[in-house]
């Protein structure tokens, strides 16, 4: 089963495993992740499950899961953006991202 890595604001790291076919943000919330809040459900209409993808894993997952305009749209509301931030309902995992590293950003 594929693993995935959370990376939190104070450094600590919490390595789980991640399911084929759920998004990032379930994973988070069924592994006591909480800092990922998910406030819409993962229906697409909030940013308050925004990550950071390590960069190593990015345009894999750029690849594999193209970010979608609605969701650029939404990130243009979450706090500390960068080029790899990414929101965690849209992210669903597949065996090619084992081993992904997302960071969950101080601000919320």
């Amino acid at each position: 089963m594929p693993k995935i890595k959370f990376v939190h604001d104070n450094g600590d790291v919490k390595e789980v495993e991640a399911p084929n076919g759920l998004s990032v943000m379930e994973i988070a919330h069924q592994n006591g992740i909480y800092e990922i809040e998910g406030a819409c459900g993962g229906s697409l209409s909030c940013a308050t499950c925004h990550v950071i993808v390590d960069k190593n894993f990015y345009d894999i997952l750029e690849e594999v899961i193209p970010k979608k305009e609605d969701e650029d749209d939404m990130l243009d509301l979450a706090f500390g953006l960068t080029k790899t931030s990414r929101l965690s309902c849209q992210i669903i995992m597949q065996d090619e991202f084992d081993g992904l590293t997302v960071k969950i950003p101080k601000e919320r």
